[in-house]
């Protein structure tokens, strides 16, 4: 593995652990040249379907970008990245388990959204705002006023 200070290939492994389900390796490693440590993490490659945009192209899976939209929907939130990468881990497992080869990324889309309205609703409201990409304030509102009504707290839309 490439040393990401010096670029030197060759390194020893100082530990390694299993992850608490069991799906990933985390080795600690040692550059042998540069004697600097890092972390690697290592995971079974399983076929995951291609992702239909919405213009029509496709596109193989990618955990790191739903990744990063969940950072970014949940910065300053109390939701730590453990949950983050658990919601991913889910979709991803889900997806594997559909058998099928494409999936549009409306219904990833909307899983993310359901999984994450259970974590953390503000959360959920500025990921829907970019994912939904909501016209105008009336749209936003609609969304938020939306969570109220599903509590039992009755609001009506103003104009």
């Amino acid at each position: 593995m490439k040393c990401p200070f010096c670029a030197h290939i060759e390194d020893k492994v100082i530990d390694s652990r299993l992850s608490k389900d069991g799906d990933v390796i985390r080795r600690r490693r040692e550059c042998l040249k540069c004697e600097c440590r890092f972390t690697s993490y290592e995971r079974i490659e399983e076929v995951l379907p291609l992702v239909i945009k919405k213009d029509g192209r496709r596109e193989p899976f990618d955990r790191q970008k739903i990744l990063q939209g969940l950072k970014k929907a949940c910065e300053k939130r109390p939701v730590g990245v453990e949950p983050q990468e658990s919601l991913v881990s889910n979709i991803e497992k889900k997806l594997q388990e559909s058998g099928e080869k494409e999936v549009p990324s409306t219904r990833i889309g909307e899983e993310v959204m359901t999984r994450l309205k259970a974590v953390d609703e503000v959360a959920y409201v500025r990921f829907a705002s970019v994912y939904r990409e909501f016209k105008d304030k009336k749209e936003f509102m609609e969304e938020i006023l939306g969570l109220f009504n599903k509590k039992g707290n009755k609001r009506v839309l103003p104009d």
